[in-house]
Order: C-alpha cells, then sequence, then structure tokens
C-alpha cells in the first residue's frame, strides 16, 4: 500500500517558463488538496475562496505569495494561511520551479 499522494501525483508535474500546472492530491466531500507547480515567472492569478478557508504547503523552491494588496516571498519548508474571502495567488519569481499545495476547506458549496 503506498499512502503517500504526492510522489505519483507530482511525477509528472514539469512546468515550462512561465506556466502552471496543478494535479488534485486528495478529492472528498470535505476538502481539496491540489497540487501547483509553477515554472520561472508563472503566476497564478488572484482570487478568492469566499466560502473557504485556503492553505498553502510550499514544498519546493520559494514563491511569492500575494494576499489583498501585500506580498511575501516563503521559502520551502513553509505555511500560508488565507482566510475566507481574502484576495491570494502566487507568482515564481525564481530561476527553477516552485511547488506548493493549496488546501481549500470546506468545499464551496
Amino acid at each position: 500500500m503506498d499512502l503517500d499522494r504526492y510522489a505519483s501525483a507530482l511525477a509528472d508535474l514539469e512546468p515550462e517558463p512561465d506556466a502552471v500546472e496543478t494535479a488534485e492530491l486528495v478529492v472528498t466531500d470535505d476538502v481539496l488538496v491540489k497540487a501547483f507547480a509553477l515554472g520561472p515567472g508563472a503566476t497564478l492569478d488572484p482570487h478568492e475562496h469566499g466560502d473557504s478557508t485556503n492553505v498553502f504547503h510550499v514544498l519546493e523552491g520559494t514563491v511569492t505569495v500575494l494576499q489583498e494588496d501585500e506580498e511575501e516571498r516563503i521559502d520551502a519548508p513553509g505555511v500560508v494561511l488565507h482566510e475566507r474571502g481574502i484576495v491570494h495567488g502566487a507568482r515564481n519569481d525564481t530561476d527553477g520551479p516552485v511547488v506548493f499545495t493549496a488546501s481549500l476547506c470546506p468545499l464551496p458549496s
């Protein structure tokens, strides 16, 4: 039995510059955990989840996290909380790939 969903999900994610690739790691009635791989120069556009809390777990590299009108570089390993309704996104300002997961709970209805 292989309980780790990370390695198999990320095996096929090799983002080109300016590209964002994703993989769903966990999808249940209660939570979504999605992996994001950002190539150099890529941006996950700012957005919000009005009914859900979103948590980024930075796993590889350094990502610039956008939250409302602020930006902060977060090195792996790192955890960033986005409260419900907070506009958030991410950008890769480095020369290598960045990988993080986003956990969304509860799922929007």
